[in-house]
Formats: structure tokens, sequence, C-alpha cells
């Protein structure tokens, strides 16, 4: 018997979670997984059910992915596509499609969060982007989504050798491009956020500084400007950043990374208004990368939050 509309829409959650790994942005993967249930909704008289119904539903999800790649420019980080900047430098902005997004921890599926978190980070995903296509959708079938040589062969209509052998090049360049990380918080790195957040609201500048490494990525997309470092942040803190003074912070979890919405003061009476959402990544003490993504009126919305505060 064909699988009811009800059971295709409870691997939604898990089919966000591959979308947005192939394609880094929770709006495409949205779309992307729309575009798997109505071919899946399509194909129910055809499933005969020798597969699994997730097997099946991976399958059409990885090709629509595939589709929607030849179509259209990887997304980047500032970090890894353009090279440092100065605190005065020029604010060059992209269209939205230009860069990785940020994705809700509650989009995707529970299981697969916590399983598999270090998939889901900023900077592998990002890593992710710069792989050719298929190797991304290998790599991804195998080691995420669990599926053996043959069940990515069947897939993507390649030959069990040619899956072995795009999979170990796409470890390889995985290896080079990912950063540290850590699965969990310790009590130092809650400490450490308490810090931050204190310090930022408090806009205490050389507190800010403190918290940072001393190799630590500053970016703000949709600006391909970035800084590095503690001194290079603390003249953009000093300068064109002193605009966050009395923001606020409220704690939201994205990309399995700590994060908060920004909300930037209004006018006296008035209240505060969403700025941006801050990922942050904790390495060895300190904060090694600080990502405040700026558009705000895409963002904010499927991250559940108002506008205003």
């Amino acid at each position: 018997m064909a699988p009811a509309h009800a059971e295709l829409e409870a691997h939604r959650a898990l089919l966000t979670g591959l979308c947005y790994r192939m394609l880094g942005s929770i709006a495409d993967a949205d779309d992307a997984v729309q575009e798997t249930m109505i071919r899946a909704y399509r194909g129910l008289a055809g499933f005969d059910g020798r597969s699994q119904l997730r097997t099946w539903l991976v399958r059409i999800a990885t090709n629509v992915c595939l589709d929607e790649l030849a179509r259209r420019k990887k997304r980047v980080r500032p970090v890894d596509a353009y090279p440092p900047g100065t605190v005065d430098g020029e604010l060059v902005s992209y269209e939205r499609a230009h860069w990785l997004e940020p994705v809700p921890d509650a989009s995707l599926d529970p299981v697969d969060r916590s399983i598999r978190r270090e998939s889901v980070r900023l900077a592998f995903v990002a890593a992710l982007q710069a792989l050719p296509p298929r190797q991304r959708a290998v790599l991804l079938l195998a080691e995420v989504m669990g599926f053996s040589a043959a069940e990515v062969a069947e897939t993507l209509e390649l030959s069990v050798p040619a899956v072995n052998s795009a999979l170990q090049r796409a470890r390889a360049t995985m290896r080079e491009a990912s950063a540290p990380h850590r699965d969990e918080l310790s009590p130092e790195d809650e400490a450490l956020l308490a810090r931050y957040v204190d310090a930022f609201e408090r806009f205490d500048v050389d507190a800010l500084v403190a918290t940072l490494r001393d190799d630590v990525k500053f970016s703000m997309p949709p600006y391909a400007l970035w800084l590095e470092g503690p001194e290079a942040v603390r003249g953009w803190l000093h300068g064109r950043g002193s605009i966050c003074r009395g923001s606020r912070l409220v704690p939201v979890s994205a990309n399995g990374q700590p994060a908060f919405a920004q909300y930037h003061a209004g006018a006296p009476g008035e209240p505060h208004h969403a700025w941006g959402l801050v990922v942050l990544e904790v390495e060895d003490g300190r904060l090694s990368s600080w990502t405040t993504f700026l558009d705000v009126e895409t963002l904010f919305p499927r991250f559940g939050l108002p506008l205003t505060l």
C-alpha cells in the first residue's frame, strides 16, 4: 500500500537538514523540500516499498538539490571568499543569494540535530559548499544519511568505485577545511558567553575584546568586509560599530552553535529593533568566530523572532 501524505510529511525535518547542508540556505532548503514533497506525492503510486520510505525521499531530495545547484553559484562566507579588511574599509554588499545562511536548530530533525551536530556547523557547511555538488552529495549521503556505497551509487547513478573515490576526495577536502569544534559547551564556555553578553549589552569594548581569540574572525554578511584579530574588532566597535551601543541580545539556537538575536536601541520611548543574528564559535576558551547576519527581514521570521523588542 502506498504511504499516506502524513507519512511523507513526517520526514520533512530530516529532509530540511539534508537540503540545508547541500544548498547552504534555509530558504532554499525549504523550497527544495517542498519540491521533494510535490515529486513524492506525484510518484506515490509507483512507490513499491522495495526501499524504505526515508531512503526514497532522501534520493528525491538529493536530486532536487543537484538540479538547483546546476542553476546557480555556491554560497560563501566572507572569510572564505575575500581577504581580511580594515576598520575603515569599503562596505561592499552582495545580494542574499551570495551568502551562506544560518539555520534554526528547530528546523532540523531532533535525532539528526543531536547525532550529527558537527555537520550543520557554519564552518562545516561552508566547507561543504566548496565541494563539487556530486562530491557534496556523496559525502552527505554516506556520512550524514548513513547510505551504503551501493545506495549512494544507485541514488546518483554512479558506480560503487566512483562513489568510493568521490568520498575519499571529499573527506580529504573536509579534513583540511573544517574547524575544530566541541559538541557540547563546557561550564567554562557558558561562562565565557555570559561575559560576552554582559559586555555587549553594557558596550564595554575592553571586556568584549577580552573574550576573543588572537585569530578571531569578525564578519557581517551581506557585507564582504571582514576583520581579523581583537585589535581590528576593537577599532570597529569604537568606530562604525559604536551604533550597537545599547543593544540587547536574545539567546537563539542556530547551527548547533551559540547564537543571539541582536536588537538595536530605538529612540527614547521606542522599542528595540532587529539588527542582526549573531552566531559565535568557541575554541579553547575564547571566541574564534563572530558572524552577524544582517538580513533580519528574512532570518528573524524563520527563527520565530519579532522585528521589535
